[in-house]
């Protein structure tokens, strides 16, 4: 039995990993800007304005969740940092993130996060290019809701997360969570190999395809 859990297991692991490398970067910018665009249309229960005006970046990812006895959830997206270059905002790099658990599940699940970078700290553990774990690397909680409430000043978290998931929307702890880099990836987007850290900097152009990506966070 215990071989057999181990087989089971890493088969989730690697259908993760597969779910993760299904689409390009260029998907990811498509989805993020639905995914923002959607997030403002719950006013009454969305981001908070001024933790979106304070944010110092942000990481949007669509997450699917599937199985069968064992669940699988891979996702991707991108993350995005505020800068002082003419387009106030850094061009995308992408994220990903993939794992398995035990429980009896049938079908399949998407749901879509976006994770806001409270501090300069936050946007350096992304600038890195590596693994960042959630909860261990950095604070995370579950992001306060309300588009006009008033929200301290000082952020009582790293990042704040939220997540809509079947036309339902809150705040969600994403603690123990670990997001990798796609460097691959960033690579093929930018036409040539390029460091994260270069990226959320403002110093790589943003393609041309994040134009409308753009347009929505300026309204940030």
């Amino acid at each position: 039995m215990k071989i057999i859990s181990k087989l089971l297991l890493s088969f989730s692991l690697i259908a993760a990993v597969s779910l993760v490398r299904a689409e390009g970067l260029q998907d990811s910018v498509d989805q993020a800007t639905v995914i923002l665009k959607r997030f403002k249309e719950i006013p009454e229960k969305s981001i908070p304005e001024k933790v979106l005006r304070d944010a110092r970046g942000l990481a949007i990812l669509t997450v699917v969740k599937a199985g069968f006895v064992l669940s699988v959830r891979g996702g991707q997206g991108i993350v995005v940092a505020k800068t002082t270059t003419t387009n106030g905002w850094s061009g995308p790099s992408g994220i990903a993130t993939g794992g398995a658990g035990l429980g009896f599940q049938i079908g399949a699940q998407a749901s879509e996060f976006v994770m806001v970078l409270n501090t300069p700290a936050a946007v350096k553990a992304f600038s890195k290019g590596g693994n960042i774990s959630l909860g261990t690397d950095l604070s995370v909680a579950a992001g306060p809701v309300g588009r006009n409430i008033a929200v301290d000043v000082v952020p009582m978290a790293a990042i704040y997360t939220y997540s809509k998931s079947q036309g339902l929307f809150a705040g969600v702890s994403l603690e123990g969570t670990v997001i990798i880099t796609r460097n691959e990836q960033n690579a093929k987007y930018y036409g040539k190999k390029v460091e994260t850290e270069d990226i959320l900097k403002g110093k790589i152009p943003p393609p041309a395809g994040v134009q409308s990506l753009m347009l929505e966070l300026k309204k940030f």
